[in-house]
């Protein structure tokens, strides 16, 4: 089987595992905005988690995780008991250092927050609340982080399993917390306590498969030769890797001035948006990075561009109809998962219209997510730090420019452009910096993926115009079944197209789904 093969098929199961993850995540929102819908409770709950949840980026998966495989990758070639004096070093140390970020962290949690959610401090009670829950919820830095490092261990040995479906864990935490609420006070409490649950779960579900792989830590306070190299390549990965949630960080410090829910809009459409995020581009990304270290690391700069190239133009493959499919069934999306209990539809017409403004960066930052661990996998983190402080500076500006006639929605539109320009800046500079990346090949399955895309979003359009889908008033069960019936169409009608336009990567889609749904006729193909 090829290498290519090979990525696709990893990038399945972590597809797969993720798809799960994020359906108990649609669950989890559903049941969060039931309870609380967009209400100032909920406002202060996201703005405190997002706190934790930028240094669990900085500090583990946006970091440690893309710099730590590369060098532990190259560990593993030369014996396992290097690799595992490595990773042994890198617990012991990371658990430290994340001990007192939490600690630090409690302690100067109301600078933090008026720092990042300057808005709320003319509302005290608000400001309050949110600074309880941020206190509450730093701790999940420790548990999530120390998890992230066993996700590089397991990716590393092409253990893709756990790690993809340890987010679950996260999600039941929460919805957990979600029904408790009632019996904490303020209910909101009850978030703050899912939220510690999830993120310790989320560890303790990969140990035995790291026990499995000889690899469960032990404390070791030597230094390893390449200890120090994973360090200095981990401090530019904090920044460059978890540019997107810096970016999420000015767009939630823009909605603390705006009215009560804004944030809440915010919070719910980045959470629908990301479903196919996580699902393919991330998935995608997670598959693909192992073999772009293992090429690196050889030195074998034709394979590994040959596999780049190749899980970019999955990327747009996946992504492009994505977006289109986001932006065209926006409305009946939202009316369906979460318009019920305190989420009432002025909420859910303004968490629409944010996420698909969210659409429009999707493929650029599926691009990002590809490219970056690429990057680091060449051992080179000053890059991805120069175009991402550039996307922050485009998304800065572009958020001061277009909160005011847009509201929460112009926010939305500034991350997406920042997406646009940091994705530029990258592909352009890879192929500098390696050559030729087979920009053809790409141009190519972007335009068919949008020709295809384009009859595809025709066919979800015109049942809405015409009036004979997600009829105002039908009841939520016959907009559910009508939305169902769009998604599943609009995958066939999408690859379908894409097939008849001699997309290949199209054709390989149609072989796995054969081979996993229809195994006689992909052996009968395999005879012929």
């Amino acid at each position: 089987m090829s290498e290519n093969a090979n990525v696709t098929k990893r990038a399945g199961l972590i597809g797969f595992l993720t798809f799960l993850s994020r359906i108990t995540g649609l669950l989890r929102d559903a049941v969060v905005a039931f309870f609380f819908g967009a209400g100032w409770a909920a406002d202060a709950f996201y703005m405190a988690f997002t706190i934790p949840n930028l240094l669990r980026r900085f500090v583990a998966e946006g970091a440690l995780t893309i710099s730590f495989i590369p060098i532990f990758t190259q560990e593993l070639k030369k014996s396992k008991e290097s690799a595992k004096k490595l990773s042994d070093q890198a617990f012991s140390y990371l658990f430290v250092v994340l001990l007192l970020i939490t600690l630090a962290g409690i302690w100067f949690a109301p600078a933090i927050l008026k720092a990042m959610a300057a808005g709320f401090e003319d509302e005290p009670q608000k400001f309050a609340l949110t600074l309880y829950l941020t206190r509450l919820c730093f701790p999940y830095i420790l548990f999530v982080s120390l998890a992230a490092l066993v996700m590089g261990v397991l990716n590393s040995l092409k253990m893709f399993g756990a790690p993809a479906a340890s987010p679950i864990c996260l999600n039941l935490g929460l919805v957990a917390g979600a029904i408790m609420s009632p019996w904490f006070d303020p209910p909101v409490l009850g978030l703050a306590v899912g939220i510690l649950l999830g993120g310790f779960l989320q560890l303790v579900i990969q140990l035995p498969w790291l026990i499995r792989a000889g690899f469960f830590p032990r404390i070791d306070f030597n230094v390893h030769p390449e200890l120090k190299a994973l360090l200095l390549l981990m401090l530019p990965a904090a920044y460059g890797a978890a540019v997107y949630q810096v970016n999420v960080i000015i767009m939630r410090l823009f909605a603390s001035y705006l009215p009560t829910g804004a944030i809440s809009y915010l919070w719910y459409a980045s959470r629908l948006f990301e479903f196919p995020m996580g699902v393919f581009a991330i998935a995608l990304a997670t598959a693909i990075q192992p073999t772009l270290s293992e090429y690196a690391a050889e030195k074998n700069w034709e394979k590994f561009k040959h596999t780049l190239n190749y899980g970019l133009r999955l990327n747009f493959l996946i992504t492009i109809p994505a977006m289109t499919g986001l932006i065209l069934l926006s409305h009946p999306l939202v009316r369906v998962l979460l318009q019920r209990g305190e989420f009432d539809p002025v909420a859910a017409h303004d968490t629409a219209t944010a996420m698909m403004a969210f659409a429009l960066g999707l493929p650029f930052l599926g691009l990002v997510r590809i490219i970056v661990p690429a990057f680091y996998s060449l051992k080179d983190s000053k890059t991805p730090v120069i175009f991402a402080t550039l996307a922050v500076a485009t998304n800065l500006c572009l958020a001061w420019w277009w909160v005011g006639p847009f509201k929460h929605n112009g926010l939305a539109l500034a991350l997406s452009a920042s997406s646009f320009v940091n994705a530029v800046g990258l592909l352009i500079w890879m192929r500098h910096k390696v050559g030729a990346l087979g920009i053809g090949k790409m141009v190519s399955i972007g335009w068919k993926a949008v020709t295809a895309s384009a009859i595809m979003g025709l066919f979800v359009w015109w049942p809405q115009h015409k009036g004979w889908f997600f009829i105002p008033g039908s009841s939520l069960w016959l907009q559910g079944a009508e939305l169902i019936l769009s998604v599943v169409a609009s995958i066939f009608i999408f690859f379908g197209v894409a097939k008849i336009l001699g997309c290949e990567e199209a054709h390989h889609a149609f072989k796995i789904f054969k081979r996993k749904l229809l195994p006689k006729a992909a052996a009968a193909d395999a005879m012929e």
